[in-house]
């Protein structure tokens, strides 16, 4: 798919979303297990990526060498990039329901050995960014194009390793490589505020040279701008915060605001898809 699609067809893109978000809850529920919450969150930031115009990939080419590389560095989301890559002609869409069964490639987390579009092997956390910069300097030594976007939970940057990534991006002028952020202000234990208040984020990113901004990770339109310019012309990385509620837009559904790693029951996934529509 090429970089821009025009004019773009914004209820496209929110009718893509909603399909995404129905094979999220479907595919966890048969599956008893997984991360709808955390998948939920970041729904539109990429179908923005990569129904939008802006993510330039191949699914008839997974190795494509000129393709954008989109890295899940949250890997226990795996089921949004699942959805995401059946939707995009990866695989087939009737696969998702495969989802942490035996011998099924859709294992608990991206595995790229075993699934076409699957960038990298994520899981542990903290290691996206670096996998992504080292994709974003392999473009430079083989004299491609192509742009890197890696995205993080909030939980996630606590981690060290991120930071360090961080600062290498900036010294390597990597401005090829786009961060974006899943904030949506849970991870596993608790709250970011009360684990590791890293707010606010921007300055922070900004302080080590990165360009960073902050934007509502469910407004379509506005995502779709900010990723269209993200990593084109600046030598300097770019960082995207993206404001999101967990398990939107069915969070009040849920029996706690930090619904995390946990399937919903069938009938809980009914009143969910009732209200995704």
């Amino acid at each position: 798919m090429d970089r821009e699609q025009s004019p773009v067809d914004w209820q496209g893109l929110r009718d893509k979303a909603r399909a995404i978000r129905r094979h999220i809850v479907t595919s966890t529920t048969a599956a008893g297990s997984g991360h709808p919450t955390s998948s939920l969150s970041a729904v539109e930031i990429v179908v923005a990526l990569y129904f939008g115009g802006i993510l330039r990939y191949d699914p008839r080419r997974p190795d494509w060498p000129d393709r954008d590389r989109f890295i899940l560095s949250k890997g226990h989301a795996a089921p949004l990039l699942y959805a995401v890559l059946a939707e995009a002609g990866y695989f087939p869409v009737e696969q998702l329901q495969t989802l942490r069964r035996l011998g099924s490639p859709l294992e608990g987390h991206p595995n790229m050995r075993r699934l076409p579009g699957v960038e990298a092997s994520t899981g542990s956390l903290g290691q996206g960014l670096s996998i992504g910069l080292g994709h974003a300097l392999a473009a430079r030594l083989d004299g491609r194009n192509y742009r890197v976007f890696v995205l993080l939970g909030d939980g996630e940057i606590n981690e060290g390793q991120v930071w360090e990534a961080v600062m290498a991006a900036v010294k390597f002028r990597a401005g090829n490589l786009v961060a974006l952020i899943d904030h949506n202000g849970y991870q596993q234990t608790g709250p970011t505020r009360e684990v590791m208040d890293l707010d606010p984020l921007v300055p922070r990113f900004a302080a080590f040279g990165w360009q960073a901004l902050e934007v509502d990770g469910h407004d379509v339109p506005t995502l779709w701008n900010a990723l269209r310019s993200a990593g084109v012309q600046s030598p300097a990385p770019t960082a995207i915060v993206c404001r999101t509620i967990k398990g939107y837009p069915i969070a009040d559904l849920l029996a706690e605001a930090n619904y995390h790693g946990k399937p919903l029951s069938p009938a809980e996934a009914e009143k969910a898809l009732a209200r995704i529509g």
